[in-house]
């Protein structure tokens, strides 16, 4: 079986034979770029059917996933984000507009405030998790558990060489 990636580093090995031996990486690397082009496509799409964007989508799940009360400060969200602090603020506002979320004031320290799902976000949130995973497994449904699992493992070591770290 043959994809884009073999056709790119044969292309390389018949240019440049002597970089063949080097081109390891290429067969790894690009093929995690196409997957995560794959990804992003799939998920935009998803939020987009739902009336989000893709941050948004990504602030409910975070949200959702962190536990009752369902509500952590904009600073919590920034590292799971991935985004700058303005990018954060801009989406709380459209999401807060969408009456997905709320600020409130944290009751200890009153100049803290909490960003917490509103009972409509969180409806939306259970619903769309469900779909959401049917969708991720469809796109890993041509490998069996044990091979994700080893890929997952694989992947994880990469992106924690490489400076990933824990979200929390």
């Amino acid at each position: 079986m043959s994809d884009a990636v073999d056709a790119i580093v044969g292309q390389w090995t018949k240019e440049r034979p002597d970089l063949a031996a080097g081109l390891w990486p290429i067969e790894v690397l690009a093929r995690i770029q196409r997957m995560n082009r794959i990804l992003e496509k799939h998920l935009k799409s998803f939020a987009a059917e739902r009336d989000l964007e893709l941050g948004e989508l990504d602030i409910l799940f975070t949200l959702r996933r962190s536990g009752p009360p369902y509500a952590l400060t904009a600073g919590a969200l920034i590292p799971a984000a991935m985004v700058t602090s303005g990018a954060i603020t801009n989406r709380i506002d459209r999401m807060e507009a969408k009456g997905l979320v709320e600020r409130v004031r944290d009751g200890q320290d009153r100049r803290s405030v909490r960003i917490r799902l509103t009972d409509h976000g969180i409806t939306l949130t259970e619903a769309m998790m469900t779909d959401h995973l049917r969708h991720y497994t469809e796109l890993v449904t041509p490998l069996d558990p044990a091979t994700c699992a080893t890929v997952a493992q694989a992947l994880r070591t990469l992106l924690e060489a490489n400076g990933d770290t824990s979200i929390t």
